[in-house]
């Protein structure tokens, strides 16, 4: 839906009063072509900032309340809280979120003299993995920063925002998110070196070919826990291979250097983790190499294996995403297709051919409800801009 920033201004006044300085921001989610569970190993990651995300209004207070509304709970009504009780709440529901990146501040010595009324309203669908919440949290820092003149970069707001996740929320997920929906450009995806931060925007020229996201409208509950197990996993293979290698982190070997090392880790699995970092990383790096050449066919190739590795040796795919790749391999005029995001449900990304777009749609939607039950989703999208505010 097309989102009337203007009527979300009503609502926010019909909820909290007219009065005062009332701004508009909007923070991206993220779909990342390539480079799945890397980011937290030292690898690239090639994500983009999509159209769809979250908008905020944001009025500051003279007092130390923090009040919020979010459309998508409306259920939750107003939930009111103080800069003097930042701490994770189960009962505070989606909250926890913005209170997290407040508290980041705080630790960080970024003050807020006040608190503030915050409406949030996201048309990310729930529970897709193209990132709700780092868009709540790159949104949040962006409100506050400008809200109270604070000088942090955008990329400090990335990395904010995952602190905040990683140590108010318990995810310990890594900087990908967050950074695509802070430095988003439109019709670029980002080529980012999670070890270091070094980025480049690389155009993501389709000329005959779409974005297409399937969302399985599945999320498995384990996400969170099995999650921060596969991290878990890989920095003990990292802790294993660093006996042998010189290396800081897995996304400092080659396939060549890790075939090499790889019986320096002692357990099956965390060798199996480990693989996939590296190899994955290595073939984010040679599919925006292809990108540039105007190479989609091995683009493409490089995004199908980036799904097998995902399914067999970093095992969070799940069966509803594998139907979901496995069809869409075999459509004519799909270049590519694969789980992505945390896993364990959510969403396939896929290239596909601009003329086979509805043939796709069509064939995906009645396979996948006939071997699944369940309806999926889908969106072709376009590439948009990283967060901003909006007036």
């Amino acid at each position: 839906m097309a989102v009337n920033v203007i009527e979300l201004k009503e609502k926010f006044a019909e909820l909290f009063g007219a009065e005062g300085s009332i701004k508009a921001y909007f923070a991206p989610g993220r779909v990342n072509l390539i480079g799945e569970h890397t980011d937290y190993n030292g690898g690239h990651v090639f994500p983009c900032a999509l159209t769809i995300g979250t908008y905020g209004i944001i009025r500051p207070r003279t007092d130390r309340t923090i009040r919020f509304y979010s459309l998508n709970f409306a259920e939750m009504g107003i939930v009111e809280t103080s800069l003097d009780d930042l701490i994770p709440d189960d009962k505070a529901g989606w909250t926890n979120y913005p209170k997290g990146v407040m508290w980041t501040f705080e630790k960080r010595g970024y003050h807020l003299p006040a608190g503030a009324d915050i409406l949030i309203y996201g048309d990310i669908p729930a529970g897709s993995g193209l990132s709700s919440s780092a868009s709540l949290e790159v949104l949040t820092g962006l409100m506050l920063r400008d809200t109270f003149g604070f000088d942090i970069s955008m990329t400090d707001l990335a990395l904010i925002g995952q602190y905040s996740e990683n140590n108010f929320n318990g995810m310990n997920c890594g900087i990908m998110d967050q950074f695509a929906s802070a430095m988003g450009k439109q019709d670029c995806a980002i080529f980012l070196d999670t070890n270091t931060l070094k980025y480049e925007y690389a155009p993501v020229k389709l000329p005959d070919a779409k974005i297409v996201i399937t969302n399985s409208k599945v999320k498995h509950s384990l996400v969170s826990s099995a999650y921060n197990d596969r991290r878990r996993e890989s920095e003990t293979a990292l802790k294993d291979l660093q006996t042998v290698a010189d290396i800081q982190t897995l996304g400092d070997l080659t396939e060549k250097q890790f075939e090499q090392y790889k019986d320096a880790i002692k357990d099956d699995i965390c060798r199996k983790r480990a693989k996939h970092a590296v190899y994955e990383n290595q073939r984010t790096i040679h599919a925006v190499e292809a990108l540039k050449a105007n190479d989609i066919e091995t683009f493409g190739k490089m995004i199908n294996a980036s799904h097998i590795s995902l399914r067999d040796d970093y095992e969070t795919s799940c069966e509803e995403t594998d139907i979901l790749a496995a069809l869409a391999w075999e459509v004519p005029g799909v270049y590519g297709s694969r789980i992505t995001g945390g896993g364990f449900g959510g969403c396939t990304v896929n290239i596909v051919k601009n003329e086979s777009v509805d043939l796709f749609i069509e064939t995906l939607d009645k396979a996948y409800t006939e071997k699944t039950g369940l309806k999926a989703e889908f969106y072709v999208v376009d590439i948009g801009e990283g967060a901003h505010a909006l007036d």
